[in-house]
């Protein structure tokens, strides 16, 4: 499969994720499936793990980036690099993390080369989830908007290490030992590191809330 194919299906698939955490966490035997086939030989099969995993890599990166447009560029590369790893991937594995480890990896590789910060100035507010049901007023619209900025901003100013490790198991739904393997620490370190995530963005929303 060549890097233009690679293109084609990611500018046709959704640019963010569709559902709850559940209804995600549902596709996961599918993907896991297409991804054996994929990793057996089956070319036809990426069309239907991308479809699946795109929104999902694309949200991951823009929580860890701050930006839409390096995003973009990391989820291709991680394309790339699962087509390029598809031969080493453990058969009846689940995919999801495995493919969550490669765009982590192609951030910080990015990250290292250009020796640079976060952006810290792409804040998406849509990335955030927003519990407001149909009935909610618009005051309550506004208000839970308005905190999700909050924690978004929040994100994108503390540690890379504290962030990643509230959005692995905050908005990717893993749990600390999954995450904690991804990442390669301790459980425990893991956890301390969410920890501090949620420790700043409480103290971020309750310094606007008085």
């Amino acid at each position: 499969m060549t890097t233009d194919q690679l293109s084609q299906i990611a500018l046709r698939a959704p640019a963010k994720p569709e559902g709850s955490l559940d209804a995600q966490r549902a596709l996961g035997d599918s993907l896991d499936q297409a991804m054996d086939r994929y990793a057996e030989g089956e070319d036809t099969a990426f069309d239907e793990l991308a479809r699946g995993l795109i929104p999902r890599l694309r949200a991951f990166l823009l929580r860890l980036s701050g930006s839409q447009a390096l995003a973009d560029d990391l989820t291709q590369e991680t394309l790339l690099r699962i087509h390029r790893a598809r031969g080493s991937f453990a058969r009846g594995s689940a995919v999801v993390p495995w493919a969550l480890a490669i765009a982590r990896n192609c951030f910080i590789s990015h990250a290292r080369a250009k020796k640079t910060r976060l952006s810290r100035s792409a804040i998406d507010v849509s990335t955030i989830e927003v519990a407001t049901g149909p009935d909610a007023n618009a005051e309550a619209k506004l208000a839970a908007q308005q905190s999700a900025l909050i924690v978004n901003q929040a994100l994108a100013a503390m540690p890379v290490a504290n962030r990643e490790a509230f959005v692995l198991i905050r908005y990717e739904g893993l749990s600390v030992a999954t995450a904690a393997q991804l990442v390669g620490i301790s459980e425990g370190a893991l956890k301390l590191r969410a920890f501090r995530a949620y420790e700043i963005l409480r103290a971020a929303l309750s310094e606007h809330s008085s």
